[in-house]
């Protein structure tokens, strides 16, 4: 079992996130247009850096539903290999079944 301290940082990253996309993607369109003048692509690329640095996407970590194991996560069931593993050998999850031989 991961921290608790460590899961609550992962969800209140995930919320600033969520809270500050539209607005973190706007200012990027903004940096990134060649077409506008330098000065405020600056601007905007100051902006942007007086966000919430855990406002980003990147900052996020996936980390397993059960455990909040950081390392070794399937991102479309959102486990671990070691929960996908004990739930499959339980018959938890629908189509996998535990190899052995």
């Amino acid at each position: 079992m991961a921290k608790k301290s460590a899961i609550k940082n992962n969800e209140r990253k995930r919320k600033l996130a969520k809270q500050y996309a539209a607005k973190r993607e706007r200012l990027h369109k903004i940096v990134y247009d060649k077409k506008l003048p330098i000065e405020e692509r600056f601007a905007a690329g100051l902006k942007l850096a007086e966000l919430p640095r855990n406002s980003s996407k990147t900052r996020i970590r996936n980390r397993c539903e059960l455990s909040g194991r950081p390392r070794a996560t399937y991102r479309k069931l959102k486990l671990s290999r070691i929960a996908l593993r004990e739930l499959g050998s339980k018959g938890m999850i629908p189509g996998l079944v535990k190899s052995s031989w």
